[in-house]
């Protein structure tokens, strides 16, 4: 079903007059602001030093952290499914996977036995019944925000949004290099893939940790919304 706007026009309008001018339609330009302190928030840190605040900010939000190198991936994340004792396994349907070296790992899980499966976008809702029942459900991360330990994940038909929200336990593979100092950056790099692309991400996530609320009472309960388990594996990709 489509949007329909109603009564724009005259909305518009109005707070045009509101403001004492003639209502402008083209030639609109964003402002440049003299301050813009966003951007200054750990200006100037080099990548190891986001790292190692992103690993500072994941024991705040009760995260796993691990770092490897493209030779240790396979090793330390089986090291982390079986810690998670996962037996059925989801993940995107993404190429870096490939490319990080981690078909082989998934190939011999799957010979011993446990259930891999990588996102389908033909099998539809069968990949949400899926991810329902899965112990893990592990992704890339598009871009990683250090200030606050959160792994931005940009949604499409491949990327089904529900290997990060419904298995029991959620792991991140961090390139590195997706390493941003917090939020200024990801809103940049967001504009940014609009205008070049001239459409958004079906949708875009972002994940600090594993589920939290502390609604009732101000006590804090893990699980409510989502995995109760969250990993964060680094990978030294340049």
């Amino acid at each position: 079903m489509t949007g329909v706007t109603h009564n724009k026009d005259a909305f518009l309008n109005k707070i045009a007059e509101s403001l004492g001018r003639e209502r402008r339609s083209t030639g609109v330009t964003k402002p440049v602001w003299k301050k813009q302190p966003q951007f200054d928030v750990f200006k100037g840190e080099n990548q190891d030093e986001l790292v190692k605040r992103l690993e500072e900010q994941c024991k705040r939000i009760h995260t796993r952290f691990e770092k490897a190198t493209t030779e240790t991936l396979p090793r330390v994340l089986q090291d982390v499914i079986d810690l998670y004792e996962g037996e059925k396994i989801i993940n995107w349907e993404d190429p870096r996977f490939e490319e990080f070296g981690l078909t082989p790992l998934f190939q011999t899980l799957g010979d011993a036995g446990k259930s891999i499966h990588f996102w389908d976008k033909e099998k539809g809702k069968e990949n949400i019944s899926i991810a329902e029942q899965a112990d893990i459900g592990i992704t890339f991360s598009d871009m990683t925000l250090a200030e606050s330990g959160t792994v931005v994940l940009l949604s499409k038909s491949e990327k089904g949004r529900s290997v990060s929200l419904l298995p029991t336990s959620y792991i991140a593979i961090i390139p590195k290099s997706t390493v941003v100092p917090r939020m200024t950056q990801a809103t940049t790099m967001l504009h940014k893939l609009a205008q070049e692309e001239g459409q958004f991400p079906s949708c875009v996530n972002f994940i600090s940790g594993p589920s939290n609320s502390a609604d009732i009472e101000m006590k804090l309960v893990v699980g409510v919304h989502g995995p109760i388990r969250a990993c964060y594996i680094i990978v030294e990709d340049k």
